[in-house]
């Protein structure tokens, strides 16, 4: 079990890595700009090549990088934490963060939460039980574009939802051949569950209500995961959405999104880098100033501390693993629509 003794230094939260690969690593350049409220206390990485690539991050900015326990089951014996940061291979999400829940533990999981809907409802079981907080790392849930988009949405001021239109795109294909992420035992899916989960997670914040059915329509391009994927839903008010995942493309990475209302319309990114509206009065969109952030823990921490609300609880986790279950099933049918929930 973890000690959570209080730290010497109280306002410094003492969190772990589990996982220090490429995008564990993205997340530490923007923590150690956070060295205010974050003591990365250690690490839990198997691998010895990974864990080197990380501590040369520590290395270039002059910082003794954190001790590595390489098994979890070995940092969570007696070991004085407050939370951890889950970012490791889509099929451990669920025994990793019901462990460190069950530990005792605050829990960022990176996206996707699980890979299916029955995991979901395990893990949500487990939290609940546990008292502890879980979040999932959703960059545009937690991002203010997306949050201030999705009460603007609510409130009225737009009207009615009428479609909701998205696509995200990146040069995935090549760059992940031969790794985890092509592997669908272990990834759960292929782009539109990697990168294009934040395109099903922002849609599902900005729709505010479930969807109804899916038909959907994925191209593996020769991988042995989804690489193209196209999407057509309902939801329950009877509002149109379309979705689209291109990851095999020339260009880096990309998203755009834009929800039409009877009053106006809204336009961000999977990501929520950027939001612009256009009321009836306007001729074009025009950008909403928002505060800047640095990322997904920060945004943690506010949660933590009361600061705001959890935008992105277990319960957020299930209602995009039921989306996807949908579209999956949709798919292997070659398009059928299918209710959204049946599947579990």
């Amino acid at each position: 079990m973890v000690n959570r003794k209080p730290a010497a230094d109280s306002s410094r939260v003492r969190m772990a890595f589990i996982g220090c690969g490429g995008m564990a690593r993205s997340h530490t350049r923007r923590l150690l700009k956070q060295q205010d409220t974050t003591e990365i206390s250690m690490v839990c990485e198997p691998s010895a090549q990974a864990y080197a690539a990380f501590c040369e991050l520590f290395d270039e900015a002059g910082l003794p990088p954190p001790p590595n326990v390489p098994e979890l089951e070995d940092l969570l014996q007696g070991r004085e934490l407050d939370a951890v940061f889950i970012i490791t291979p889509h099929v451990m999400h669920f025994s990793q963060a019901s462990a460190c829940l069950e530990a005792g533990l605050d829990v960022l999981l990176e996206k996707p939460m699980v890979m299916n809907a029955e995991e979901a409802v395990a893990l949500i079981d487990v939290q609940r039980r546990s008292g502890r907080l879980l979040s999932v790392a959703f960059n545009g849930s937690m991002s203010p574009q997306v949050r201030t988009g999705e009460k603007m949405l609510r409130s009225g001021k737009l009207g009615r939802i009428l479609n909701i239109s998205a696509v995200v795109w990146q040069n995935w294909l090549i760059p992940t051949r031969g790794l985890w992420r092509q592997e669908p035992e272990i990834a759960g899916g292929g782009f539109m569950f990697d990168t294009g989960a934040h395109m099903l997670n922002t849609i599902s914040d900005l729709a505010g209500e479930d969807f109804a059915e899916v038909a959907a329509w994925t191209d593996n391009q020769g991988a042995r995961v989804d690489i193209l994927g196209a999407v057509i839903a309902r939801l329950d008010s009877g509002a149109l959405v379309s979705m689209n995942a291109a990851g095999n493309t020339g260009c880096k990475i990309g998203s755009d999104v834009r929800v039409m209302c009877e009053k106006g319309m809204m336009q961000t990114g999977v990501w929520g880098e950027r939001l612009l509206i256009q009321g009836p009065e306007d001729e074009e969109l025009t950008p909403v100033e928002l505060p800047e952030t640095l990322g997904t823990w920060q945004q943690f921490l506010r949660v933590r501390s009361g600061e705001m609300e959890n935008p992105c609880p277990p319960e957020i986790g299930l209602r995009m693993a039921r989306l996807w279950d949908a579209i999956q099933a949709s798919a292997a049918r070659g398009g059928c629509p299918v209710p959204v929930g049946a599947c579990n």
